[in-house]
């Protein structure tokens, strides 16, 4: 795609999931990616990968987006030309437990809310002022159905992603009047590493998450965040609501027997 060939895609939580996904999917049309996240090993090979399948450019960053410093410092210390930054993917997120308020664990909660909600804040904050003195960019952030509704067991969490989901709209009331696009998708259940990083490495519990269903994949996530940012300049795609066919809301889902 002409529309993508060539821009700087920042992708944030990108060694899996959804972010390495995205990563795969914009540099198979010829992005230049800046891929983030907290685990250099896996970043230095998908950086391998895509440099070696698709012939483009790709700087890695070690990083935890919970650390505003350490973000500002990142993105600074970028060389000049990669400061210009055209597509921010703020996909770093997580979800931990499906404790009830009252018996919930205060590090789960410190962990979503530091991840899901400054973090993005963080990110947005150093990268978007570099856009808006080019007066172009888009801004993609990776909500969630649980930004909607409240399930059982997901109150914490659910507020982050209703979080993602105002600052989202405030980004794009604060950003009107510029040539900077603003989307949230916002998917229902996909299977990647959620699980298992929600009930910290259960295998077990992780694989009933999605038994019985065809849950999205994180390839669909990618195509989506793909078609929102190739439209043409004119228009925005602010919001994409995401299941699979087996879901109907948070809580409604049909399992095959």
């Amino acid at each position: 795609m002409e529309l993508i060939k060539n821009k700087i895609v920042l992708i944030t939580g990108a060694s899996s999931g959804f972010g390495e996904a995205c990563a795969k999917v914009f540099a198979e049309q010829g992005a230049k990616l800046i891929i983030a996240a907290r685990r250099d090993d896996r970043l230095k090979k998908l950086a391998d990968e895509l440099i070696t399948k698709y012939k483009t450019e790709v700087l890695t960053l070690k990083l935890d987006v919970r650390n505003n410093k350490a973000v500002a410092e990142a993105i600074d210390t970028l060389p000049d030309d990669w400061k210009k930054i055209d597509v921010l993917i703020n996909n770093a997120g997580l979800s931990r437990g499906l404790d009830k308020l009252h018996e919930g664990k205060i590090q789960d909660w410190e962990e979503m809310i530091d991840t899901n909600v400054k973090g993005l804040l963080y990110v947005s904050r150093t990268v978007i002022p570099l856009m808006v003195k080019r007066n172009t960019g888009h801004i993609v952030n990776i909500g969630s159905i649980a930004g909607h509704e409240v399930y059982p067991g997901g109150n914490v969490y659910c507020a982050t992603k209703h979080a993602v989901d105002a600052i989202t709209k405030g980004m794009r009331i604060d950003l009107n009047g510029t040539d900077i696009r603003v989307t949230t998708i916002d998917p229902g259940l996909a299977e990647t590493e959620f699980s298992i990083v929600r009930f910290r490495g259960d295998n077990e519990r992780a694989k009933n998450v999605y038994k019985n269903i065809e849950a999205l994949s994180a390839e669909d996530i990618a195509d989506a965040a793909l078609f929102a940012v190739s439209r043409r300049k004119n228009t925005v795609v602010a919001e994409m609501i995401m299941l699979p066919i087996c879901q109907a809301s948070a809580a409604v889902v049909s399992r095959k027997s």
